[in-house]
C-alpha cells in the first residue's frame, strides 16, 4: 500500500481493511464515521477553492468527488485492494476489485486515520489525496436521473419509469438490476446494475442518456 500515513495503532489499520464478509469485527462502523469526514473535508476544500460557485454547483461537485466510483479510484491509487481482508466468497468473486468494497474501505481508512492521529492529521491527509482530483474536476454535472428527467420534461415527454428487475448476490454484497422505461420519443427499456437500487437506477438512466445522445445539462 501507498498510504502516506504511519499508524501508531496498527490495529486500526487492520480493522479498516477488514470487510464484513470476513466476520467481526469489521470496518462498517469506521466506514460510517469516514463517510462524514470525507464529506466535511471535501466540502471545505471546495468552499475555499471555488469562490464563485453557487451552493448547487458546490453540492454537485462534492457528489462527483465523493461518489462511489471516485472513492474507489482513490482506493486503487493507494492499492487498498491488495491489502483487504475478505471472506472466501468475496475473494472468489473478485471483491477486491469491486467499487463498493473499495469505496467503503477508503472511508473506513479515513476514520482510522482520524482515530489514530486526530482531525488535523486526517484533514491534511485528505487534502493531499483530493488535491489533484479537485483541481481536475470539470464543471459539475447533474446526476443521470435528473438529466434524463429534465431532457424529457423539456420536450413535453412523459417521465421515465424505473422497475426493479432482480436482486442477487450474498446478503452482504447485494446487486440490484433495474430497468428504465421511456415511452417517447421511441419506446425503449434501458438496464443498469449497482450495489443499491439508487445506484442501479442511475446506471440505467446513464444508459438511456448514451443512446439518446443527451448532452450534459449544466
Amino acid at each position: 500500500m501507498k498510504l502516506g500515513y504511519h499508524f501508531t495503532d496498527e490495529a486500526l489499520l487492520e480493522l479498516a481493511l477488514t470487510h464484513r464478509s470476513a466476520g467481526r469485527p469489521n470496518n462498517e462502523r469506521l466506514e460510517f464515521l469516514g463517510d462524514a469526514l470525507v464529506n466535511l473535508v471535501v466540502a471545505e476544500m471546495l468552499f475555499d477553492a471555488r469562490e464563485r460557485a453557487s451552493e448547487g454547483e458546490l453540492s454537485r461537485l462534492r457528489a462527483q468527488l465523493v461518489s462511489e466510483p471516485a472513492l474507489a479510484e482513490r482506493a486503487r491509487e493507494l492499492a487498498l485492494g491488495d491489502a483487504l481482508k475478505l471472506g472466501s466468497g468475496e475473494l472468489k468473486s473478485g471483491g477486491f476489485r469491486r467499487d463498493s468494497i473499495l469505496a467503503d474501505a477508503f472511508e473506513a481508512l479515513v476514520a482510522a486515520i482520524y482515530r489514530d492521529g486526530g482531525y488535523i492529521a486526517c484533514r491534511e491527509w485528505l487534502h493531499a489525496i483530493f488535491a489533484k482530483p479537485l483541481a481536475e474536476a470539470g464543471p459539475p454535472q447533474k446526476d443521470p436521473k435528473t438529466r434524463l428527467q429534465e431532457w424529457l420534461q423539456g420536450r413535453g415527454l412523459p417521465l421515465p419509469r424505473y422497475e426493479l428487475l432482480a436482486e442477487r448476490g450474498d446478503e452482504h454484497s447485494r446487486i440490484f438490476d433495474v430497468a428504465c422505461a421511456i415511452d417517447q420519443p421511441h419506446a425503449a427499456r434501458f438496464e443498469g446494475s449497482g450495489g443499491s437500487r439508487r445506484a442501479a437506477e442511475q446506471m440505467a438512466a446513464e444508459a438511456a442518456l448514451d443512446i439518446l445522445d443527451v448532452r450534459a445539462v449544466p
